[in-house]
């Protein structure tokens, strides 16, 4: 490995947060998903969408219950003729004045069968309530994943920043000697200068690590709705006391758990139900109706307590030739749900395996990683003590502070990606919410 690598292993990691003078605050992974599930416009939008449902089906079994109307009218009559077709004789009295007429009525209807409409109607409503609730749990799972993702980053970037802090100390000691060295004539000039060149390359560094936390800080805080200028601080403890229980194996409890395949099943069912709701058309509506009028023409008639009651029957019989068509989309878009639950089990099942196969490798990964600090250090020790003999030149030196450098930044970022995979595997098995106690939320 070559000098000019130092900045692949100095921006190895994504990150934020870095002004040091300024106050930080500490936020636990537990602390930091609570605050996204209070504070995100993402769950606050997925809740509204819930409320608006539930209103919606109040508002279908509302239409169970009877319609009932009120109506009065005054008007004023100017001048008006009246001509009555009873009761006349040569010597009858002139006709009266009529000058205004008011009436006022009562209609209720309550409705006893429109083909099984109304219960198909609330039972798609209710369908659709549940696949909305289910909705905004799936959206709080990935609220959380979105979390997690920004707080590993940021994690892994302060991580990073710090190893690189470390190795500009050595680095700067490293060229001091070289300087004094070079002015009393022990080593060549151009030794210094690829110690000096080595501490530059160090500089662009941490000046790129600083910048990277600096935008994933500020994604963080964003999503967290903290203010503006937050510096967030992730503890080492919050990862190295981590513990890891009920690891999935397979896909089975991601079909059974994911929120976004309950929806799916849940819209289904609507689906189901619009199919009998279409076929309603084909049968009539009956409906017991009842009414109060009173009447008053003046100086004609009155009229007091005229009640009624019995049974109204509607019955469209172009639907019998038109509803096929409306019976025909309800049952495709039957189809249509059935296919989406189809394609989203196999990706789901897809997810679950490379997420599984993720975990595997960042397990293996942090073996690996371990052992190659223990032999990076151990190599920079023998080419160190060999500089120091005058058996390797300064490229061996620098070449093999830089795998050291390397191998401390993977070790340190292992088992933060580790914890990362771990979660992201929770969250294709829809299990995350269980780990972070969602339901309260």
């Amino acid at each position: 490995m070559k000098v000019s690598q130092l900045m692949l292993f100095g921006i190895f990691f994504i990150g934020t947060s870095a002004v040091e003078a300024q106050e930080k605050t500490s936020l636990t992974l537990d602390e930091a998903i609570h605050l996204a599930w209070k504070n995100s416009n993402e769950v606050s939008l997925a809740n509204t969408k819930v409320a608006t449902k539930k209103y919606e089906l109040q508002s279908t079994k509302n239409n169970q219950y009877p319609d009932l109307k009120v109506s009065g009218q005054y008007q004023r009559l100017a001048k008006a003729s009246i001509d009555l077709k009873i009761n006349k004789s040569a010597t009858s009295q002139p006709l009266p004045v009529v000058d205004q007429l008011m009436i006022g009525q009562v209609n209720a209807s309550v409705p006893v069968f429109a083909g099984f409409k109304i219960q198909n109607s609330i039972k798609a409503y209710e369908n659709l309530y549940q696949a909305e609730t289910a909705t905004a749990s799936q959206k709080k799972e990935e609220v959380a994943m979105k979390v997690v993702n920004h707080y590993a980053d940021l994690y892994k970037a302060q991580k990073t920043l710090e190893l690189l802090k470390e190795n500009q100390k050595r680095a700067q000691q490293r060229a001091t000697d070289f300087s004094d060295l070079e002015k009393n004539g022990i080593i060549p000039r151009n030794d210094l200068l690829k110690s000096q060149l080595q501490v530059s390359k160090i500089q662009l560094s941490i000046d790129e690590a600083t910048k990277n936390l600096n935008i994933v800080n500020f994604y963080l805080v964003t999503l967290l709705k903290l203010p503006v200028g937050t510096k967030l601080e992730i503890k080492e403890s919050d990862f190295a006391n981590f513990q890891m229980d009920n690891i999935p194996t397979n896909d089975e409890p991601a079909l059974q758990n994911r929120k976004d395949l309950e929806a799916v099943r849940f819209q289904e069912k609507a689906s189901q139900a619009n199919v009998k709701i279409a076929r309603s058309a084909y049968y009539p509506s009956i409906a017991i109706i009842g009414g109060y009028t009173a009447l008053d023409l003046k100086n004609v008639i009155t009229v007091q307590n005229a009640m009624n009651i019995g049974v109204g029957v509607s019955y469209d019989l172009s639907a019998i030739l038109k509803n096929g068509t409306m019976v025909r989309i309800a049952e495709s878009k039957v189809i249509e749900v059935q296919n989406s639950q189809a394609m989203l089990t196999d990706y789901i099942k897809l997810e679950v395996q490379n997420a599984i196969e993720d975990y595997d490798l960042a397990l293996k990964q942090n073996v690996v990683y371990a052992q190659a600090v223990e032999q990076s250090s151990e190599n920079y020790r023998i080419i160190k003590d060999q500089y120091d003999n005058g058996l390797s030149d300064t490229n061996d030196l620098l070449e093999a502070d830089v795998e050291q450098l390397g191998s401390k930044i993977n070790k340190a970022l292992a088992k933060a990606n580790i914890i990362q995979k771990y979660y992201e595997l929770l969250s294709v098995t829809g299990q995350l919410s269980q780990s972070f106690n969602l339901a309260k939320i």
